[in-house]
């Protein structure tokens, strides 16, 4: 009995040391799921759209249908019954990027035209395909520059920043507020005529100084970021900006440049952060075996040793067969915001990736 007790009691003790090392060192870590948006329809479709991360914020991405485990209260639903599959997310989901840049005089007299455009460029092309990328700037006048409208094509993106970086201030002062405002209006107008019910709309702001028009003042424009359901990046170089102040703009993230050399790896970062964001998002879609009443569904994510769930209630009513699960299912249209990553960290570069 005495050596039974001494066992348990160093089981326990590992256990302890197991709990208090995790704990320690932060090594605890499950999946997070957050439901988005759920449809359900006859003959028996249901499809949820949620995002995936861990729950020290890093998203998880390229998980299949076998990464999911669905329940309909609390028995486990045979993959072969419910049919369950990933659907491609460009059937429902729209991404909007509008990317704006200062061309106010202190840009374009000091040189740092070519260097931005550069950084720009490099911006585009490390977004997907899936995102529409429209290209403005501003400088002291009252409306944007456009350098391309929103679209799909890289080579009409990288021709947009081209024409910016090659253009002088209609007025050297920076209206930076007056442009968040506008820019806001823009990607909105933007986003309400998407075929698709679900909406990404992204903001990136760069500027090398604070607004200097007066045109708007910097509460209307915090009010307008406040009050939007977008995703808002605000990149600054220079001393005349303050981490605070793009903080504030960069609601979603910000980075705080300290010079021209440093402002690729800004928007690189920036761009990574978006691509990420939207690979851990997921749209599944199964047939359900209920014909009737009320039920929860649970949705399991697995990756390697990490687990997370989801719960949702739905109405099987009048449920019945010939579903067909890759149907595009009807969502309530609304738009999509990324967790916040507050202030992004530059990347260090190595000499290759130097210019």
């Amino acid at each position: 009995m005495a050596k039974q007790a001494l066992r348990r009691q160093r089981k326990m003790g590992r256990w302890w040391l197991g709990l208090g090392m995790c704990l320690a060192m932060s090594a605890c870590v499950s999946l997070r799921l957050e439901l988005h948006n759920a449809s359900v329809e006859k003959p028996s479709n249901v499809a949820l759209y949620f995002s995936v991360e861990t729950t020290n914020q890093q998203p998880v991405a390229k998980l299949d249908e076998k990464s999911f485990d669905i329940y309909e209260d609390d028995q486990l639903i045979s993959p072969y019954e419910s049919k369950q599959t990933i659907l491609n997310p460009q059937v429902a989901v729209a991404h909007y990027v509008l990317l704006l840049l200062d061309l106010s005089a202190s840009i374009t007299e000091s040189g740092a035209s070519e260097k931005l455009g550069s950084a720009a460029s490099a911006f585009i092309e490390r977004m997907s395909n899936e995102h529409k990328i429209g290209i403005f700037g501003f400088d002291g006048a009252k409306e944007l520059v456009r350098g391309v409208s929103f679209t799909a094509s890289r080579g009409a993106a990288l021709s947009g920043v081209r024409s910016l970086s090659r253009r002088k201030p209609r007025d050297p002062s920076t209206n930076l507020n007056g442009a968040v405002l506008n820019a806001i209006d823009e990607l909105n107008k933007q986003i309400s005529r998407a075929k698709q019910p679900l909406r990404f709309g992204t903001l990136v702001v760069f500027s090398d100084g604070t607004d200097r028009a007066h045109r708007v003042t910097e509460e209307e424009m915090l009010r307008a970021v406040s009050g939007s359901n977008l995703n808002i990046f605000a990149i600054g170089m220079g001393p005349e900006i303050s981490e605070a102040h793009l903080a504030r703009i960069g609601r979603t993230g910000y980075i705080k440049a300290e010079d021209l050399a440093s402002i690729k790896a800004a928007f690189e970062q920036i761009a990574q952060y978006i691509e990420s964001s939207a690979g851990k998002f997921y749209l599944l879609s199964y047939c359900s075996p209920s014909r009737a009443g009320e039920h929860r569904l649970r949705i399991v994510a697995k990756k390697q040793d990490l687990r997370g769930s989801l719960e949702y209630n739905f109405s099987a009513e009048g449920f019945g067969p010939n579903c067909d699960p890759k149907r595009m299912p009807r969502f309530n249209s609304g738009q999509i915001r990324m967790s916040p990553a507050g202030r992004l960290q530059l990347r260090s570069r190595s000499k290759n990736e130097k210019d």
